[in-house]
């Protein structure tokens, strides 16, 4: 039962960095009363909707994220979206504190001439669409027999690997399997990855860069070599990523199926060449340019928040602190700007939680009894929201519903999601295994 003097703090986004700040301040502060909300019928944000498909060990921490939602002291409010249903002046009106934990959705404009060009894809969207984000639709855009992927990190390989894995690659996941088979239908036949950076500082996880030389996928070269026994003279993880690449690339290593994979290093993309699509990037590479065709182009350099989306003037690019002002906070991405992978959010969201904690012992920020919180937003409002436990009817209609090799076939359309979530049955032709699957191929 929460008091007058109960401090009431609002996050907005149930992303991992969300669930991280809503668990801090439990810690430092445990009298507090948290409203978790999300524009999304579902939460946990990036791990559901961005993390891959195939990378189910990272999507398992919704684990403790399911704990921290059955406490007490939490409320998980889906299907509520800033902007739209309520301002932020309204959310600081009814709470003591409010946090933006939203992260950046955007992919980062490319930004050389031609960017524009139909083929010119960010990898946010792939990734999307492979996880039945509402926002996308169910097949992937044309790709093409030649792609061409710019940036050298952890979303790069991301793309990497789902252009080099075949279907049998994909059992035990959460793939939307819609776009996986328009995928699948006309595979990339010739794949280039160009990083900015030289092999050693490409930013990749050498993990990562290990699972696709350990794939029976592909054929990877790289006209870009790295000197035999560099790594014996590199800090550990750059090293790392010389051993792997050196392994991906090696002469010895079996030819399989799959695309022709080359990889690049140390170019600059110039422009992007085409007439009324792409056909070639051009890149600068030492005191030459380098043309690669290209029927598409996957960028991965970075996310960017949403230029129309209501709260984007208060996210920053490497704030040192979380505090706006007293009663209004940031973490996570919307804070330090796209850098840094779940448990970096972690780290970030303790600090925040401290500052929150601190502002309240020195009354800079104090619980008002005039704040009521949740139950102070209007009626329709919190008709309208989805609380965790229809959420739970939605996690097990998804899973009920599974393909098999399957973990769960995540429902492709918000509003079919709130239906169900409500208590939309099996019997409900709108819910059925056969229409959802058909309806996710159409979308």
């Amino acid at each position: 039962m929460s008091s007058p003097t109960t401090p009431k703090i609002a996050v907005i986004g149930s992303g991992p960095s969300g669930c991280y700040l809503a668990q801090s301040l439990l810690r430092v502060a445990p009298d507090c009363e948290i409203a978790i909300l999300d524009r999304l019928a579902s939460p946990f944000g990036l791990v559901r909707y961005g993390v891959a498909a195939d990378h189910q060990h990272t999507k398992a921490i919704t684990r403790q994220f399911d704990r921290l939602f059955q406490h007490d002291a939490v409320r998980f409010a889906g299907g509520i979206e800033v902007g739209r249903d309520v301002s932020l002046d309204e959310l600081r009106d009814l709470f003591d504190a409010v946090v933006i934990a939203t992260g950046l959705s955007a992919d980062r404009e490319l930004g050389v001439p031609g960017a524009e060009l139909p083929g010119v894809i960010g990898a946010g969207a792939i990734t999307r669409a492979l996880n039945a984000h509402p926002d996308e639709g169910a097949a992937l855009p044309e790709l093409g027999s030649d792609v061409v992927i710019i940036g050298g990190g952890n979303v790069a390989l991301d793309v990497l690997r789902f252009l080099v894995k075949g279907r049998a690659d994909y059992e035990g996941s959460d793939v939307a399997d819609a776009a996986l088979d328009s995928y699948l239908a006309a595979p990339a036949e010739r794949v280039t990855l160009v990083s900015r950076s030289a092999a050693p500082d490409s930013k990749g996880d050498p993990q990562m860069l290990k699972e696709l030389a350990t794939l029976p996928r592909a054929v990877y070269s790289s006209p870009d070599p790295v000197a035999p026994g560099a790594a014996a003279r590199l800090a550990r993880v750059a090293a790392g990523r010389v051993s792997a690449i050196s392994e991906m690339v090696a002469p010895e290593r079996a030819r399989f199926d799959g695309p022709e994979v080359t990889l690049r290093f140390g170019l600059i993309p110039l422009r992007v060449r085409g007439d009324r699509r792409v056909e070639a990037v051009e890149f600068a590479a030492d005191d030459e340019v380098v043309a690669v065709p290209a029927t598409s182009v996957i960028t991965a350099i970075g996310f960017a928040t949403q230029r129309d989306h209501a709260l984007a003037a208060l996210t920053a690019e490497g704030a040192e602190s979380g505090r706006i002002e007293p009663g209004l906070y940031r973490t996570g991405w919307a804070k330090r700007g796209p850098r840094g992978a779940i448990p970096e959010n972690r780290a970030c969201a303790r600090a925040v939680a401290d500052e929150i904690a601190a502002d309240l012992v020195d009354g800079s920020l104090s619980a008002s009894s005039s704040a009521p919180g949740f139950d102070g937003l209007p009626s329709e409002v919190r008709d309208r929201a989805i609380g965790y436990e229809q959420w739970l009817r939605l996690d097990e209609h998804e899973r009920s519903i599974a393909h098999s090799g399957r973990v769960r076939h995540k429902l492709p359309d918000h509003e079919l999601m709130v239906a169900v979530a409500r208590g939309a049955t099996a019997e409900d032709p709108r819910t059925s295994s056969a229409t959802l699957h058909q309806r996710g191929s159409q979308l």
